[in-house]
């Protein structure tokens, strides 16, 4: 290979995850068991998919007992803020799950209301907007005030916006994010989303309107088509949906903007799949002009949205009625505004079918626009709405330890046999649900290599693996020039940090962050194997976590098996120790000593350097000046670690081999009490409950964020019985 073999490695990751995207396609029926035999048969076939979809959309908190909402005075006059033909406007506050609140506004009809209707605004819209009590919406767009002024109580939530530089209560300054983003990356982190937390917004008002007697409608454009659409596909009691503005194939949603991520979305739904969730209670799907909007990256993840084409809409809906053939889909329309399906959302067709599915009549005489006498305070709203779902989900992380305890408590410690048969358990979950496994074989390594470096004390060897479907492992093997024949050493696999190449590792290049510990050990005796990771070339590779995500996978998912064709290969070598394969790793690099000998147990130990700290609080704490969060790797989080593996846990998955910590004292990456904190409960672990201390150890020093090489080197001569110093293999 010539050029940046880095670089093509990525390029090549690229590919197969959008063939892997393609695939997702037809593969998702291989999840469900559907029973076609009638749409009662059906809806009880798919209960699963409908479990299955609410936990990856973050919908675990218990919402309170149905409860009307509360009406807010505007003033000490009246609680009325405005009116409208036939409808009087009231600002309104509801509880949904734990002290988070939704908020909006309610439209009363001034005769006897036939339904309720929960019509939600794009996010960049307002309830005031939508009504048009404000400006920002076209007249014709105002859906919530026609179907108002036909008799419906229509119930108008807020939405989250997609500004940015508000979240500004923080120890940092409030970053170049939008809020959406900021409060997806504390949510996701712990098992929720956005989307869900939203989501239960709407259902609280769903479980208020299912105890009267009038049919539940919900509508929504844009982000608000978004809700709508996953509202009615977890809460059959949602008679009529119309969608505007957003139904299409999700095959290009890793381009959508972040806080629209669901792990392994793609897995098992497309929009296809959710639709045939609603059925068959009526699902109108309205070609509209959807949100079209350009999101620079600037610390957050670059996206874009574009408006659903009619071709691509009609296609999904297709491939929807095609996967509940032969069973009746007459409750399922596609309703076009404008000629090209591009014109205005909340047409009078589509909203003219939304009523009728309602067993009402839209009233097309629309009346004159609604007047107000005092309007709410939208940004303070926002900001109190913004803070209140920050505040739960601080609350969720400080409980998420007692959660993660809960889950490994069925870890046996009494022996080391006990330990390593219940782990296994731990271990599947770990690959399975959190990093995502790929199901392809290995394939034939087909080693390439060639010489490129020549000291005094060793020779090193680019590497090129074959691993499956044009994916291919790299790196650079170190030989001590001492190795005899028919000598059999321990291999220390070294592995890089964000934005690093196995070059940066062996000392010839500055690297000094690395301390060129590749080269370093090699001149110890030791044989080194340094690869080449997928974190590096900025955004390039974090679109692979975007991809990989909606495959219910991440990089590690491609990562893991790279590894496992490098330990594969490297023990058909004939001076490799099979059972002395170590790995150490700096940074990035020591986030995969955290997950891959996780994974992998053919590494006899690991040792995570400049990176060990309490790793969930890192990624979702909004109160920790040092939290990802703020920062620009917005690829960095993992679904719902929260209740499952910190780094203690991690750790417990790579005990009872012996594992190590590296860690300077000036590192930016955590503070010492955090770091200490997590280790404490590692060291608990290999000391006192597994009673093995000699295999667990950290090394504190007075340094920066790098490899020191002092207390680990000597960590890895004892583990792996060699003697660096004479360079032959341990006898005591």
């Amino acid at each position: 290979m010539q050029g940046d073999v880095a670089m093509q490695l990525v390029d090549n990751v690229d590919a197969f995850l959008l063939r892997e995207l393609e695939r997702s396609v037809d593969r998702r029926e291989e999840h469900w068991q559907r029973d076609r035999s009638s749409w009662a048969t059906h809806q009880e076939s798919i209960k699963g998919q409908r479990a299955r979809l609410s936990s990856i959309l973050g919908i675990r908190d218990a919402r309170v007992a149905p409860q009307a909402p509360n009406i807010l005075s505007a003033n000490t006059q009246t609680v009325r803020i405005g009116h409208g033909t036939g409808f009087d406007v009231f600002v309104i506050r509801w509880t949904s799950f734990g002290h988070v609140t939704g908020e909006g506004l309610m439209l009363d009809p001034t005769s006897k209301a036939w339904a309720n209707v929960i019509a939600i605004p794009d996010c960049e819209w307002t309830p005031e907007q939508l009504v048009g009590l404000s400006p920002g919406v076209e007249r014709e767009m105002q859906y919530a005030r026609r179907l108002a002024e036909s008799g419906c109580r229509v119930y108008v939530p807020m939405l989250i916006n997609r500004q940015r530089k508000q979240f500004d209560w923080g120890p940092r300054p409030a970053p170049d994010i939008t809020n959406r983003e900021m409060l997806y990356r504390s949510a996701y982190e712990l098992g929720r989303g956005l989307i869900g937390y939203e989501i239960q917004k709407v259902l609280s008002l769903v479980d208020y309107a299912a105890t009267q007697d009038l049919p539940i409608g919900i509508i929504g454009w844009g982000e608000g088509g978004l809700i709508a659409l996953y509202s009615s596909a977890v809460d059959e009691r949602i008679d009529s949906t119309c969608v505007s503005g957003y139904f299409d194939s999700r095959q290009n949603a890793w381009q959508e903007p972040l806080d629209r991520n669901v792990f392994g979305l793609l897995e098992q739904f497309g929009d296809a799949e959710l639709a045939t969730m609603i059925l068959p209670r009526q699902l109108l799907i309205e070609a509209a002009a959807g949100p079209v909007a350009d999101f620079p990256g600037n610390g957050g993840g670059p996206a874009r949205l574009r408006s659903p084409e009619l071709e691509s809409v009609q296609a999904e809906m297709d491939r929807a009625k095609s996967l509940v053939t032969p069973l009746s889909t007459e409750n399922f329309k596609l309703l076009k505004s404008g000629n090209d399906g591009q014109g205005n959302g909340g047409s009078s067709v589509a909203l003219t079918a939304f009523c009728e599915g309602l067993d009402g009549k839209l009233n097309n005489d629309t009346g004159q626009p609604p007047q107000s006498s005092q309007l709410p305070d939208a940004a303070a709203r926002h900001r109190r709405q913004m803070r209140e779902i920050d505040e739960h989900s601080q609350a969720v992380l400080r409980k998420s330890g007692a959660v993660r305890a809960e889950f490994m408590k069925g870890l046996n410690t009494s022996s080391e046999d006990a330990y390593n048969q219940s782990v296994e358990d731990y271990r599947r979950h770990f690959y399975n649900e959190v990093i995502g496994r790929f199901d392809h074989e290995l394939a034939a390594p087909a080693p390439r290599s060639r010489r490129i470096y020549e000291t005094e004390h060793w020779r090193g060897y680019e590497v090129v693996l074959d691993v499956f479907d044009g994916v291919f492992a790299y790196g650079i093997l170190i030989l001590p020039k001492d190795l005899k024949e028919g000598e059999r050493r321990p291999v220390v696999v070294c592995q890089h940090g964000l934005e690093g190449r196995p070059q940066d590792t062996v000392g010839i290049q500055s690297a000094h962050y690395y301390s060129g510990f590749a080269g370093e050990l090699a001149k110890r005796g030791y044989i080194t194997f340094s690869p080449q990771n997928l974190y590096i070339g900025y955004d390039r590779f974090r679109t692979l976590q975007r991809k990989s995500y909606l495959l219910k996978k991440t990089l590690f998912s491609t990562i893991t098996p790279q590894h496992q064709q490098i330990i594969h290969w490297l023990k058909t070598l004939p001076y490799v120790d099979d059972d002395r394969i170590a790995f150490y790793g700096l940074s990035y690099g020591g986030k995969t000593a955290m997950r891959v000998p996780a994974i992998l147990t053919d590494y006899c130990l690991s040792i995570c350097s400049a990176d060990f700290n309490e790793w969930v609080d890192k990624n979702a704490s909004t109160h920790n000046p040092r939290s990802y969060v703020w920062s620009g790797e917005y690829e960095i989080f993992e679904f719902d670690l929260g209740s499952t593996f910190n780094y203690a846990e991690m750790a417990a998955l790579i005990a009872p081999r012996p594992f190590m910590v590296e860690r300077g004292h000036d590192d930016g990456v955590a503070d010492d009490w955090t770091v200490g904190w997590e280790f404490g409960k590692v060291r608990n672990l290999y000391a006192s409950r597994l009673k093995l201390p000699e295999r667990c150890e950290i090394e504190w020093f007075d340094g920066p964020h790098k490899i020191n090489g002092v207390k680990t080197y000597e960590f890895l001569d004892r583990q792996l019985q060699w003697n660096s110093k004479t360079h032959t293999n341990r006898t005591d």
